[in-house]
This record gives structure tokens, sequence and C-alpha cells, in this order.
């Protein structure tokens, strides 16, 4: 099997996909109450706030581990943390993110290797990248939605539905064509 160079294409895709991966995550926090923020859930878990520190400070991990010439996103405080403030923060940490995929992913491939952490085995950079940054992220979304449920607070409608069009997220992150755009030439190549 011989390897074949990455793709602009496949780089900016996996950009554009992270982008719109954190469009969701800017939604939960837009409709969220802000009494649920910091508000006790039941069992001994982490508060919403603190789970979403947690999803930039990781992020920002993955960074500075991957790709420490990029700009390292500054870490939150999840006792501290506003909304406001995570919204900011996780707008620039996957700013940063969606940079190292593309050249993670992109042609010339600069970013070789992915530290997910520093007891962790790196990976090659690839695909297997993005696929472990979106489900990481993936669970803290689903852990968020069902505290917000069982602290009382139900998103609306158009958030749980909101969550599943791509398409429209796309277009919300400035990618004109949307998912699968000239997926063609990647099957191709």
């Amino acid at each position: 099997m011989t390897m074949r160079q990455p793709s602009s294409q496949l780089g900016r895709a996996a950009a554009q996909t992270f982008a719109a991966n954190d469009r969701i995550n800017q939604m939960l926090i837009e409709h969220l109450d802000p009494a649920v923020w910091r508000a006790k859930p039941p069992g001994k878990v982490r508060t919403i706030a603190a789970i979403f520190t947690h999803m930039h400070n990781v992020r920002s991990k993955w960074i500075r581990l991957t790709a420490p010439r990029l700009k390292v996103p500054r870490q939150l405080d999840r006792a501290h943390c506003t909304p406001q403030q995570a919204r900011a923060g996780l707008a620039e940490s996957a700013a940063r993110c969606a940079e190292m995929l593309a050249e993670a992913l992109g042609p010339g491939g600069r970013v070789q290797e992915f530290h997910r952490d520093g007891w962790a085995q790196p990976w090659p950079a690839g695909i297997e990248m993005l696929c472990y940054m979106l489900s990481h992220e993936a669970h803290h979304r689903g852990q968020v939605c069902m505290l917000a449920h069982q602290l009382g607070f139900r998103f609306p409608k158009q958030v749980t539905s909101g969550m599943w069009n791509w398409e429209k997220l796309w277009r919300e992150c400035g990618v004109r064509a949307g998912p699968g755009y000239n997926s063609k030439s990647l099957r191709s190549r």
C-alpha cells in the first residue's frame, strides 16, 4: 500500500468540519439558561461550565503538543469562567485546531504527528486525528445536554435539531458549498 500525499481539499474539509463542530458548542452556550451554567449537577460530575472549559483546555493542549508554533490559546479557569469567556476561548481554540488540521491533512504535511496527551503515544497525522477530536467534543456535548435536562433546562427544538443541520452549520461558518462539496475529487485520488 502506498501512502498518498495529503490533499489541500482534505485539509480544507477537515478544518471546515471542525469549525462546524465548534458552531454546535457555540449554539449550546448561546441558548443555555445562565442559571444552569454553574449549577451543581446530580452526582459527582463536572458542572456545565467545567465541561466547556475542559473542552477548550484540551484543545489548547492538543495545539501545544502537536503544533507548538501556532499560537496556543490561554487556558480557561473552570471555577470562574463565564459563558462569554467560554465562547471566546472556544472560538479561538477552534480556529487554531482548524489550522492544525489543515496543516496535518493538507499538502506539505507540516504537522506530522498528533499528540493527544503527554502519556499517550503520538499518532501519525491523519483523518483519525479529526475523528478523535470530534468524538471528544461530541461526548462532552452529550454530557452538557443531559446535565441541562437533569437541571430542569430543555434546549429549544431549534438547537437540538440544529445540531444535525450541518448544511446550515457550514453556511454559518462561511463555507458556501457545504458538506460533501467536491467530495468526488477526494474519492478519485
